[in-house]
């Protein structure tokens, strides 16, 4: 890590640094993470059977840890890093968490932590990423995420107009480079819900959110079934790509001080719900770009201030989830299932692009998205060793193509 006395000439820069681009772009990243990844996190609540101080707490949690660890790490790296919670781990938790206790949870949470932190220190990244292939890796994803997308045309019969809407919407704006399509399409969304009288904005609670504590509980079928998956999804969807973008805006993100940060930030946030925090990969596109700052060595400002809205939005956990509980079921389905479209597919392209890995791949996506339990222990566990083994088997003594 670089000396302490550079953490704080940052932050004296940073008046300077600070634009009213670098604002704007910060603000764009909560709006996204707000009408898409935060919703999942909901969801996954709501399959958890968690009560509505537990669900608040865990936005809490999510969205003020995001924050925090994003404003140091800016500040100790003059980097745009930001520290989301992992998407793809919070879709895991839809189908997973409702099998355990919340203190399960939590311990498989913080076991998962010590690992990131542990593979920092050792500065082993490079070589965990390399002992399981990539196609892999990404089966397990696309299985993981298989059911937002069903999802999304599942509630199409009970909302047609909205779903329907939704969807021509967030491909409009896709195909003319709009930001953030989620939010347009859940704009649409909830025009078309109020017009049919389908919101409930009752039960909104302007109120500062107390974080509820809840202690560990170190189950081993657990963290098997928890914590490695989340390991496995958070280097694979939110930390090699990171690190790509970062790198292709000119940086050098130092990727073992950044898994230290995330570990640790993960570690202390999670016995308040948080499931860890994860190196951004879509968020950090849209800070590394000029249009975040023209001056690249100023653009930390963008998620200095990214950060600091997402501490304040935070701080009012339970407003977001009265407001969020008050869509119909059909409106939040939808936008999960457009948020994480591009990544099914992004997903998908990677489980079957090398020839080489893509019967591991497909059987370890069959296998996640089967959504089963076997001694205990999730599909995504099983996918992971699924499709190792089939890979293994194919690929055993075979010669591999010239290049």
């Amino acid at each position: 890590m670089l000396p302490q006395v550079t953490f704080w000439r940052n932050l004296r820069d940073l008046p300077a640094s600070m634009s009213l681009s670098a604002v704007v772009a910060g603000f764009l990243v909560v709006l996204v993470g707000y009408t898409g990844p935060l919703l999942i996190v909901l969801q996954a609540a709501e399959a958890g059977g968690l009560t509505e101080s537990q669900t608040s707490s865990w936005v809490w949690a999510c969205t003020v840890s995001y924050g925090v660890t994003s404003i140091l790490m800016s500040l100790w790296y003059r980097q745009p890093l930001t520290a989301p919670w992992s998407t793809a781990g919070a879709a895991l938790l839809v189908t997973s968490l409702a099998q355990y206790t919340l203190a399960q949870a939590v311990g498989a949470y913080i076991v998962a932590a010590i690992a990131i932190v542990l593979l920092g220190f050792s500065g082993l990244f490079g070589r965990a990423m390399a002992l399981v292939p990539q196609p892999i890796f990404m089966g397990v994803l696309a299985g993981v995420l298989l059911r937002f997308g069903i999802g999304l045309f599942n509630v199409l019969p009970e909302q047609p107009i909205m779903v329907i809407t939704m969807i021509v919407v967030f491909f409009v704006l896709k195909r003319f480079g709009f930001r953030a399509p989620t939010l347009g399409a859940l704009i649409v969304g909830i025009v078309i819900a109020a017009l049919s009288g389908q919101l409930n904005m009752q039960n909104v609670p302007l109120t500062l959110t107390v974080p509820e504590f809840t202690a560990p509980e170190f189950d081993l079928r657990v963290i098997f079934s928890l914590s490695m998956p989340l390991v496995a999804l958070a280097l694979t969807s939110q930390y090699a790509p990171g690190q790509a973008v970062l790198k292709s805006s000119g940086y050098e993100p130092p990727i073992n001080g950044i898994l230290v940060f995330t570990g640790l930030s993960s570690i202390v946030f999670a016995p308040f719900g948080s499931p860890g925090s994860v190196l951004g990969a879509l968020t950090a596109a849209m800070l590394t770009n000029p249009e975040a700052h023209p001056d690249p060595n100023k653009r930390y400002a963008a998620s200095v201030a990214m950060g600091a809205f997402y501490i304040l939005f935070g701080m009012f956990g339970a407003a977001v989830v009265g407001l969020f509980a008050g869509f119909p079921p059909a409106l939040i389905a939808a936008v999960a299932g457009l948020a994480l479209s591009g990544t099914i597919g992004s997903s998908l392209t990677g489980a079957m692009a090398d020839s080489r890995g893509r019967e591991g791949a497909l059987v370890a996506f069959l296998c996640t998205a089967g959504n089963f339990s076997l001694l205990g222990i999730g599909a995504p566990f099983w996918g992971l060793v699924a499709g190792i083994g089939i890979n293994a088997i194919m690929q055993y003594k075979k010669p591999h193509p010239a290049a």
